[in-house]
């Protein structure tokens, strides 16, 4: 199927923004024309389509209305309006909210009327009305009309409604007011736009592969990982299987960098406010920690939210010299951040995250090697897992939340760049991305389905190190600042599972299935050479991409029909099943069945055939 992002028709992303924000415009118009006391929030464009925030009472909009929306809607682009925009005094626009009882609208109006640019940064850019860069409160907003509808906006929108291309409502979802949970709840309508009917099915026919993949479903069926209501949202219990699954995955992710000279260090998980308000993150993450208060002393502790902090301790622990430089420590842990209960999701988006983390402090000399073996080490393990790459240079934006002066951020930036050119990454570069220490390389992976996820990253760090007072002794006696580097592979490993598990479909590669054999036998008359078989399994070391000491292998000899057997072991997707009856014990060999071939093979090439599915 292919890339969704690389089948967008020949269009620039203007052009297409600009259709979805004029179906939003229309959305909210074939809902105002169904429901004329329909009252609005905003209506802004997001990836791939278009949402709209709808007030209508008790009336609650479900997916079996949506057939008449849509068909509202084509009569309103079938009727070929034109967008007109126009303007209006401040005053005059809280007039007319007020007159067509839109009291959101009428709430903007009268926050912009008092400062407009802070209202806009709260709002995430929603489409206001004309604001300046200034704090100054706004005289005069936009407007744009087609037919009857009319909408407070800045635009842009197409000329006519004919031009919007093709599009479908997706899903309706509550939605908070301005995102607080303390303001009204509203209907937040979402639709996908594409300029093509081509795209649209792609799009589509990409959601319902997504259903069937979804970790949440596949997570159950495999018996990976379960949640409960008295744990807690976001705290994930992984089961024996999914535990596997999660230290595999590890393991190979520190056998990457363990190649590179890396050494495994342990931080607990508490720790001392003081310790983050040095690094910078209690001022900028403060209201997401989660608070741990001492019975014995007055110290105030929180759960760590990241590791690099404590990472610096250890390094400054004992002095250091430039002949120790570079010093790479390694830590995979869990961290803990207080996220809002209406954003926890599956794996996706977790409060106990376990990140397999990473840092380096180095020479200014040293920093191009090594971003070099950590994108050597991301580049091996992407490619491994058979996903097609491509980088985000993040960078800072113009905004005051980062650390640093702006010559060390200019620096850090060409020095990323320069490391992602060398190594001939496909990239792109976005500000605003960047973490408030210093910019990164996001690695970006695309799915099985097309679908694009940031998993691996790496950050170049000039602030941390002075702010914790970190030094080296240089060949000359002199005392120098170093270098951090922080890098995570796999990111969050519950994320990365959520994005691992549906690109597989949970037909995980036979070295990382938690369970890789499951030997089925057809009566009890095959039993001894069952055993046979089993000693070779036994023996079986895995070299590529992980040495492995043992295969992960069952037997199941239960008195049921083979039937029964092979649907089980299928529902799990167990890679390898491994069928046994008394021809196979006579012809000295086994039946194997993978998920896409069932063959006879002799017992003496059976290592053999093992490892060529690595």
């Amino acid at each position: 199927m292919g890339n969704i992002r690389d089948k967008i028709a020949d269009m620039d992303e203007q052009t297409l923004h600009a259709m979805r924000h004029s179906l939003a415009h229309i959305t909210a118009a074939a809902v105002q024309k169904l429901w004329p006391d329909a009252k609005f929030g905003v209506g802004p464009v997001v990836e791939n389509g278009f949402y709209y925030d709808i007030d209508l009472g008790e009336l609650k909009i479900s997916e079996a209305q949506f057939g008449k929306i849509e068909k509202e809607m084509r009569r309103i682009i079938g009727a070929s309006q034109d967008f007109e925009k126009f303007s209006m005094p401040i005053d005059q626009a809280i007039d007319w909210a007020r007159q067509n009882n839109q009291p959101y609208k009428e709430e903007l109006l009268n926050d912009l009327k008092r400062s407009g640019t802070t209202v806009a940064k709260d709002l995430d850019a929603a489409e206001l009305g004309t604001i300046t860069d200034s704090e100054a409160a706004v005289d005069e907003v936009t407007f744009y009309k087609n037919g009857d509808f009319v909408d407070l906006c800045r635009g842009p929108h197409v000329t006519n409604t004919k031009d919007v291309g093709v599009f479908k409502l997706l899903r309706v979802a509550g939605a908070y007011w301005r995102g607080n949970e303390k303001n009204a709840q509203m209907q937040r309508l979402y639709g996908v736009a594409f300029a093509t009917q081509q795209e649209l099915d792609d799009y589509l026919e990409m959601l319902e592969q997504a259903k069937l993949r979804d970790h949440r479903k596949l997570g159950k069926e495999l018996d990976l990982y379960t949640v409960s209501n008295l744990v807690g949202g976001g705290l994930p219990l992984f089961t024996p299987r999914g535990t596997v699954l999660r230290d595999v995955m590890a393991n190979y992710s520190n056998q990457l960098r363990q190649n590179f000279g890396f050494e495994k260090v342990w931080t607990p998980h508490i720790t001392k406010k003081e310790l983050y308000e040095t690094s910078g993150h209690w001022a900028k993450f403060g209201d997401e920690l989660f608070l741990v208060t001492s019975q014995e002393t007055s110290d105030e502790f929180a759960l760590k939210p990241m590791n690099c902090p404590h990472h610096s301790q250890i390094y400054a622990s004992k002095p250091r010299s430039y002949r120790d430089m570079p010093v790479r420590y390694l830590e995979t842990t869990t961290d803990y951040r207080d996220e809002k209960t209406g954003e926890l999701g599956g794996l996706n988006r977790v409060r106990a995250l376990t990140q397999d983390d990473s840092h380096v402090f180095c020479r200014p000399d040293q920093i191009e090697t090594e971003i070099n073996n950590l994108l050597s080490s991301a580049r091996e393990l992407y490619q491994t897992l058979n996903m097609k790459l491509r980088v985000r240079l993040s960078y800072r934006d113009e905004g005051d939340g980062y650390l640093g002066d702006q010559p060390l951020w200019d620096s850090a930036q060409e020095q990323l760049k320069s490391a992602v050119i060398s190594n001939q990454l496909d990239y792109f570069e976005q500000d605003g991305e960047a973490a408030f220490y210093g910019p990164k390389i996001d690695f970006m992976a695309t799915d099985a389905i097309g679908r694009e996820h940031q998993v691996a990253t790496v950050q170049l760090d000039f602030v941390q190190p002075g702010r914790f007072g970190l030094e080296y002794v240089d060949a000359d006696g002199k005392s120098q600042t170093p270098v951090m580097i922080h890098c995570a592979l796999l990111g969050s490993i519950e994320r990365f599972l959520s994005v691992f598990i549906e690109h597989t479909a949970g037909w995980f590669p036979i070295w990382t299935a938690p369970e890789q054999v499951r030997i089925l036998t057809i009566n009890d008359a095959v039993m001894d050479y069952v055993q046979e078989v089993e000693e070779i399994l036994s023996s079986f070391v895995f070299m590529e991409p992980v040495k492995y000491n043992e295969l992960r292998y069952s037997r199941d000899d239960r008195n049921e029909s083979l039937g029964k057997k092979i649907r089980e072991a299928t529902n799990y997707k167990i890679p390898l099943q491994i069928i046994i009856g008394p021809k196979d014990k006579e012809a000295r060999e086994v039946s194997v069945r993978t998920v896409d071939t069932e063959e006879k093979i002799k017992l003496d090439n059976l290592s053999a055939y093992i490892k060529s599915l690595a």
